[in-house]
């Protein structure tokens, strides 16, 4: 087996260890549109990264957690749903993140936009992956230790702030960890697609499962079922590696809803 399939493969086997479990509560608390901010901004923290000659990746980081700050921020105003809050942000950083781009273009700098827009999963290198698994370490250290008061909070908010839960110390790490797996899952699936990537697995598992720790895990091995079978279809027949990653997810969640109906 070719090494760049290997690299391949182990990418989005990492990318799977992570957004199985914080797509989990991505599903529980219904932040989706939280996750497609995150994700616009990510253009903008690829533009300034590339801008300052630096690793897309750790920009796309940066400015999630900076998006995180200024959303944590602004939900404390109380003057503005959160939904619009996160438009706001949202589109802005969209916008910026192409007048960037269309900046530094303009300066001489080579860019590939749609690899960021889409992935670009079997350009994965050994540097990739070892930044990737780094990385990838860390959130599941941070994620398991707030895994139970997640729960809690998603299960009754103001009950969790009864029993003495920090809700909004733990909401804040949550939105930091969130920004942190679209900066891993950058080149597996791209800006455009890493929402779909946290929330179709997650909501899969939730056909099969009893308790949320076993959606957590079943959503985990139905991602990486989706990983394999998109770099297969991709290897075979050519399709672009991100986007078919995502019709596996969608195909596996299509076949669990008519089948667990029907049993």
């Amino acid at each position: 087996m070719d090494d760049f399939i290997v690299y391949a493969l182990a990418a989005g086997v990492a990318v799977a260890l992570v957004v199985g479990p914080l797509g989990s509560v991505v599903v529980w608390r219904r932040m989706a549109y939280f996750g497609d901010t995150l994700a616009h901004a990510a253009l903008l923290g690829v533009a300034l990264a590339i801008a300052a000659e630096q690793l897309p990746m750790t920009g796309v980081g940066l400015m999630g957690v900076f998006i995180a700050a200024v959303l944590f921020w602004l939900e404390k105003q109380r003057d503005l749903s959160t939904d619009t809050l996160l438009g706001i942000l949202s589109h802005s950083a969209l916008a910026l993140g192409l007048i960037v781009l269309s900046v530094i273009q303009a300066q001489g700098f080579n860019i590939n936009l749609m690899s960021y827009l889409f992935g670009d999963l079997l350009a994965v290198d050994r540097s990739d992956l070892l930044l990737m698994y780094g990385s990838v370490a860390f959130i599941l250290l941070v994620f398991s230790q707030i895994l139970s008061p997640l729960i809690s909070i998603s299960v009754n908010e103001e009950l969790a702030r009864v029993d003495g839960i920090a809700v909004e110390k733990i909401r804040f790490v949550f939105m930091i960890l969130l920004a942190l797996v679209i900066a891993v899952a950058l080149k597996v699936v791209g800006i455009l697609l890493i929402t779909a990537l946290l929330i179709i697995p997650a909501a899969t598992a939730r056909l099969y499962s009893k308790s949320p720790k076993q959606m957590v895990l079943v959503s985990i091995l139905i991602a990486v079922m989706a990983v394999v079978i998109g770099l297969y279809a991709s290897l075979n027949w050519d399709f672009p590696a991100g986007p078919a990653i995502v019709v596996a997810a969608s195909l596996l969640f299509f076949v669990s809803r008519i089948c667990v109906r029907k049993c």
